[in-house]
């Protein structure tokens, strides 16, 4: 049974705050130099960190000095404030924040930055009007009125606002009056405080995405605006209707001209990766109609990205922006939008891996048991597909769901192979909705659980692995070449497809994301037109073999059977994944386990030494976990019984020896990290553990 205390506040030996480089913004700025984030001084920095959405920002003072206890505690240096504006502003006006609501987000966000714990804003998930707003737009009552398939984004101007600039208006105020308010605590204007590392323009939207026509067909006054600013853009470059005529042939609607300013650009991902799909597969061109519709869109969403660029820079905000973090299907444009995301920062993307019937609840029925150590590059990995040569890169949500049995696998897979050989900059898993451990694997927000153990137990070994930069970054093995003026006419020098299921994807093509286990693979925006060498699995491969080691050799990844991972640095050993019945050899560290799945991670507790050194080292040892009476039916795809509290830990069986010639023993550490009293000493080097008896996830190994 998991039985952890939520004490944050008393030393342990996980207790990672010592780590944290307090108070946050002593280093100046966060700024973008070239594929890192580095600050002002020249410090560079990682961040791993969680989101905190919605009405949690706004926490009385109390509870929010238990949320930055237990954050610090675990090592976490970066809160993605999230979605939290829709209830937070002015009755009648929703370009001004209530002063109520943000006095205890103030509060939060000093208590954060006393600690060595960045914040950024990801305010804006679809801004709600309100009704003072109605003068300032073309059509208060369309916006207002506006019914999605997602009713927190009713009444929002979610996707409509990449083109309509009296709704840009409102986002931007917004964020501008957020900007220049004044935290009693620091003193400072926001737009002055270091401690603030990111803004994101909007949530999970571009001006690509789908859902904006059934918000145009209920919406005909910024329909008739989009078609108008579309019919503009075709009178700059066809002068007239008969020239049109001749560029699109059939494909333009009948009733649709430049001279009725009507015509419409089919504002749909889904649309244009059906175009790119079908091109490839017939070895034919795409429409000259597509072309001109994803072309028109780039254009109008970088106007928009650059108008919010200016205003939120005139306040003297010198930090990160982040433009979004949504797809738009595959191939061009794709490609547009990541370059419109790309031109105004930092990249930032969002994937989910798992989950089940329920979908974002906890439910009986089918599950969603694949995994992703069974195939590299697969799951929340896949989404490095999307890092760009010359900007930092971060997947700011992400997170595997239950009643998927294996999530404790994500959580070192971005960690080691995201954060670590890929490079990327941050890392903010989804979400954090209680100050403490839940007693259930699903918590307020569903299947979106950080305060799991399978998840947050694991920050402890994960973040100084990071922190350390145990993992070295690898070089780029090749680059996907893109051209954006090329992409006007189609041309694009590599195919790649993206399957998207609202929020879990997965991408294919001409270099496989199988290569993202080998080494670095990145988009490059060329000044002129490149074509890509193309990668094969088969040249990752060691000998043929379904085994893919990274080219630093300090990672392996196994697919031969149902899929492990090896690490292997100075600072950090582990094993991630079906390891039952082998033995590992990572550089005279030795470990076997009899358990089917396991993740177990050794890590130096020194800063500066590595395991050769340090004389304390934490063994992090998880398997899987349920609820109590939670039931599968024996294969894991169909869950019976969703369980109740509390959680129920897997035992982990374990064999350790050691090459250090010294004496050592371990302790068994309780669930908060603190020791038991019970010692062990290694007998040659070599230790059996049984989980049975032991009913911890934590060892400490002191020499």
């Amino acid at each position: 049974m998991f039985s952890p205390d939520n004490d944050f506040k008393t030393p342990s030996v996980i207790a990672m705050e010592k780590w944290l480089d307090a108070p946050a913004g002593n280093h100046g700025f966060l700024e973008m130099k070239g594929n890192n984030l580095v600050f002002e001084d020249g410090e560079p920095i990682k961040f791993w960190g969680v989101n905190i959405c919605s009405d949690q920002p706004f926490v009385a003072n109390d509870k929010a000095d238990k949320y930055v206890n237990m954050l610090a505690f675990m090592g976490v240096n970066g809160v993605r404030f999230h979605k939290f504006t829709w209830e937070a502003t002015d009755s009648k006006y929703s370009t001004v924040p209530d002063s109520l609501k943000f006095l205890k987000m103030d509060y939060f966000q000093y208590k954060l930055k006393e600690r060595g714990i960045y914040y950024g804003w990801s305010h804006i998930y679809g801004h709600k009007v309100k009704p003072k707003d109605s003068s300032r737009l073309l059509s208060y009552r369309e916006i207002a009125n506006l019914s999605y398939p997602w009713k927190h984004l009713n009444g929002s101007s979610s996707s409509l606002v990449n083109f309509a600039n009296d709704l840009q208006d409102l986002n931007i105020e917004l964020t501008v009056n957020m900007l220049n308010r004044v935290s009693p605590y620091s003193g400072l204007r926001y737009a002055d405080d270091p401690a603030l590392s990111f803004i994101e323009f909007q949530n999970e939207d571009n001006i690509f995405w789908a859902a904006m026509e059934a918000a145009l067909k209920q919406a005909p006054t910024y329909r008739a605006l989009l078609c108008k600013q579309f019919s503009e853009w075709l009178k700059d470059k066809y002068d007239t209707d008969e020239y049109l005529k001749i560029a699109w042939g059939s494909n333009l609607p009948e009733g649709e001209s430049i001279s009725k300013m009507n015509v419409y650009p089919t504002p749909n991902h889904g649309v244009f990766g059906f175009e790119y799909n079908r091109a490839l597969k017939d070895d034919s061109e795409i429409p000259n109609d597509v072309l001109d519709k994803m072309r028109f869109l780039y254009d109008t969403q970088l106007k928009f990205y650059k108008r919010f660029e200016k205003a939120i820079r005139e306040t003297g905000y010198k930090g990160i922006i982040v433009g979004s973090n949504w797809q738009a299907g595959s191939g061009i444009s794709h490609l547009y939008n990541l370059h419109a995301d790309y031109s105004v920062g930092m990249v930032d993307r969002h994937n989910y891996f798992g989950g089940g019937k329920g979908g974002h609840v906890l439910d009986t029925g089918k599950v969603k048991s694949k995994t992703m150590v069974s195939l590299p590059g697969s799951g929340l990995l896949s989404t490095g597909m999307q890092q760009v040569e010359n900007r930092p890169f971060a997947i700011s949500e992400w997170m595997s769901l239950i009643p998927n049995e294996y999530t404790a696998e994500s959580s070192p897979i971005i960690a080691t192979y995201g954060m670590g050989l890929q490079g990327w900059d941050a890392s903010f898993a989804f979400a954090v909705d209680e100050a403490h451990y839940t007693n259930t694997l699903q918590s307020k927000h569903g299947v979106y659980n950080v305060t799991s153990p399978l998840q947050m137990a694991l920050y402890p070994a994960l973040s100084s692995m990071i922190y350390r930069g145990d993992i070295t970054e690898a070089p780029s093995v090749t680059e996907r070449n893109v051209h954006i003026p090329s992409l006007m006419s189609g041309k694009l020098g590599f195919s790649e497809q993206i399957e998207q299921r609202y929020d879990d994807k997965y991408f294919s093509g001409s270099v496989p994301p199988e290569a993202l286990a080998f080494g670095k693979i990145p988009i490059v925006f060329t000044e002129e037109y490149e074509e890509t060498k193309d990668l094969s699995v088969e040249q990752l491969q060691v000998y043929g073999n379904k085994a893919i080691t990274s080219i630093t050799d300090e990672l392996k990844w196994d697919y031969s059977g149902k899929g492990y991972i090896t690490i292997n640095t100075k600072g950090t050993k582990g094993i991630i994944g079906f390891t039952k019945g082998k033995e590992f050899d990572l550089e005279g560290w030795k470990l076997s386990t009899e358990n089917d799945f396991v993740v177990i991670y050794l890590t130096s507790l020194d800063k500066f030494n590595g395991m050769d050194q340090s004389r304390k080292i934490l063994i992090t040892a998880i398997a899987r976990a349920r609820n109590k009476g939670m039931a599968y039916i024996q294969d894991g795809t169909y869950l019976v019984k969703k369980g109740t509290a509390p959680i129920e830990l897997e035992p982990v069986n374990f064999e350790l020896s050691s090459p250090r010639n010294t004496i050592a023993s371990l302790q068994p550490l309780d669930h908060m990290g603190r020791l038991t009293g019970e010692k062990i000493l290694l007998k040659k080097n070599k230790i059996r553990i049984n989980g049975n008896r032991y009913k911890t996830m934590y060892y400490l190994l002191e020499f």
